[in-house]
């Protein structure tokens, strides 16, 4: 098509995925009215409305629609095609935009950035914090080159590797740190902290504790695992929480943290990219320093002697 550029596909894509001139303009750096005659140029080449204009949110049209699954695609494959050359020097080197989920990203980052920095200095390594579900669509969209993710993910198109295991703890009131442990069915029975819905730690926490279809009516949510065990220092309830975050959040005096009834439920965290990306034997290494880091800090909160029950 004489006159496609590009730049024509990128605007299309971001207006696609925004659903809103004024975001999808924001996002791709341009003012509005520059975006909508980019937009109207591209329909002028294919020779028929994309979008249909009107009200806050736009929609595509039919011929839109398949549009955009076709330009999505053909990006992500001018994004891999950029990652070739990189793929054949023997160290890392470049821009690596990696996601990590809420429950991972202040207990592993700082040590894993450290790390990184470290062995890499001309990696330039972009954070990116989100829940799970984003992380994956971001990944698919070749808008993250890999994930810190909880295992598995079950996606076909991404390649899962597990690095380490860890326990989810109990953390109650310090008035209670005399009474044994609660065996784990049970603890639906407790007023829950969990939190809020989209993190996979909580829908791993409900499936912990058997619960299922309808929730309990005292349960609580929370934005972070600081605020769950902030109310549990209040007397709210009780809340679990994965063994790394122990040292960061657990060490007020107003709440007590212990070991679950064998076998003690855990997680797996791993690494997840797409399988096409042809940075793969890169992101192995970046794994295995996400392993070592995890592994040293799991081994530091072991050492504490956190109580439980069963051992």
């Amino acid at each position: 098509m004489i006159g496609l550029s590009l730049k024509h596909l990128r605007y299309f894509d971001a207006l696609a995925r925004s659903g809103h001139f004024g975001r999808a303009a924001e996002s791709c750096a341009i003012s509005q009215p520059a975006l909508s005659l980019q937009i109207k140029d591209l329909e002028g080449l294919v020779g028929a409305p994309l979008v249909e204009r009107g009200g806050r949110q736009i929609r595509l049209t039919p011929l839109g629609e398949e549009l955009a699954q076709r330009t999505g695609a053909i990006l992500r494959s001018i994004d891999e095609l950029a990652d070739l050359g990189r793929s054949a020097q023997a160290n890392l080197t470049g821009r690596v935009r990696l996601g990590v989920i809420p429950t991972a990203a202040p207990y592993l980052l700082p040590g894993v950035m450290k790390a990184l920095t470290e062995l890499y200095p001309t990696l330039d390594l972009r954070p990116r914090e989100a829940v799970t579900q984003r992380l994956i669509e971001e990944l698919s969209d070749a808008k993250l080159d890999a994930a810190i993710v909880a295992l598995p993910v079950s996606e076909p198109t991404l390649r899962e590797v597990p690095l380490f295991e860890e326990e989810f703890l109990l953390v109650r009131p310090v008035g209670d740190r005399d009474k044994p442990p609660p065996a784990i069915e049970r603890l639906h029975e407790m007023r829950l902290l969990l939190l809020q819905e989209g993190h996979c730690f909580r829908d791993q926490a409900l499936s912990v504790c058997k619960i299922e279809g309808a929730l309990p009516r005292d349960l609580i949510e929370g934005s972070s695992l600081s605020t769950l065990v902030q109310m549990v220092g209040a007397g709210i309830g009780v809340t679990l929480i994965p063994q790394m975050a122990i040292g960061a959040e657990a060490h007020a005096p107003t709440v007590h943290v212990t070991r679950l009834a064998e076998p003690r439920p855990t997680r797996t965290i791993g690494m997840i990219w797409r399988k096409t990306n042809p940075l793969s034997e890169q992101f192995s290494k970046i794994a295995e320093v996400v392993r070592e880091v995890g592994v040293n800090r799991k081994a530091g909160i072991e050492r504490l002697n956190i109580p439980g029950s069963g051992g």
